[in-house]
């Protein structure tokens, strides 16, 4: 049988609120606190950060990586002694290591959590990943109302890099279908070009990284003006040219040398 926790979630939108379901589900008891969002059925809702974080053994701030700060300056007070605040707002690795800093100061445990994909549909079993000085405590709370959690021996931080590197390249990746499903409607081939994206993504496999990295650094000029053809005929069809225009300036960049990513190889996959 599950041992009873108290779990505080500080942000009640798509995720908190999900999470704060589902741990209610498994058993948990869940002090809630968001300004804007009633507690769910089954939560004890709260007035404020402080009032959550009251008795808490886990406090999972899930709001904005803007609010961040402020969430655990003022529930800071009231976390008892043993506790782990588990931030897992989508953030910069700076500002988990200043979060952790402050609670190590306050003699708060503090465990930097990553959400690894979209919430809807997987709630608390959506993958998470952690890092920070009370990683595996956090991890082991979490896993037993359900959560899946891969925990990095590493400081508070890490988990964020992993979690942004990848939400550089998907949604840089899905900016760039947007764009150019976008030119597709406006030109009357959206079918034509939905059907070759998913036909590429079909394709793909661990050699496509390779191709992808050599052929930009062997093409880089002839693709920068590829892309700036790209880019004009975007603005012919009214459509700003955001990620068209950045990958040309991008890819003279590299063919010129002046860019690190100039540098960039990878190992064969």
């Amino acid at each position: 049988m599950t041992q009873q926790t108290t779990i505080a979630v500080l942000g009640l939108g798509e995720a908190g609120g999900a999470f704060a379901r589902d741990l209610i589900t498994a058993g948990a008891t869940v002090r809630a606190f968001d300004p804007a969002v009633a507690a769910p059925a089954g939560a004890i809702g709260c007035r404020s950060e402080a009032e959550a974080a009251d008795t808490a053994d886990l406090v999972l701030s899930v709001n904005t990586a803007r609010a961040a700060q402020v969430a655990l300056e003022r529930g800071s007070s009231a976390v008892r002694s043993g506790a782990v605040w588990v931030d897992m707002n989508t953030a910069a690795p700076d500002l988990k290591r200043g979060l952790d800093a402050y609670a190590a100061t306050h003699g708060i445990g503090f465990a930097d959590v990553s959400i690894m994909a979209p919430v809807p549909g997987r709630g608390l079993r959506t993958p998470l990943m952690t890092s920070g000085r009370d990683a595996h405590r956090a991890a082991d709370i979490l896993t037993r109302y359900g959560a899946s959690v891969d925990v990095l021996d590493a400081p508070a931080g890490a988990a964020a890099e992993r979690k942004l590197l990848r939400s550089i390249f998907y949604k840089g990746m899905s900016a760039a279908v947007l764009e150019a499903l976008a030119a597709a409607r406006a030109l009357d081939l959206e079918e034509w070009l939905t059907d070759n994206i998913a036909d590429e993504l079909t394709r793909a496999d661990g050699r496509t990284i390779n191709r992808i990295v050599d052929g930009t650094h062997r093409h880089a000029r002839r693709r920068a003006d590829e892309m700036a053809a790209a880019a004009d005929m975007l603005r012919t069809l009214d459509i700003d040219p955001d990620i068209a225009q950045a990958t040309h300036e991008l890819l003279a960049r590299i063919n010129s040398g002046s860019s690190r990513l100039a540098e960039c190889d990878i190992r064969s996959v």
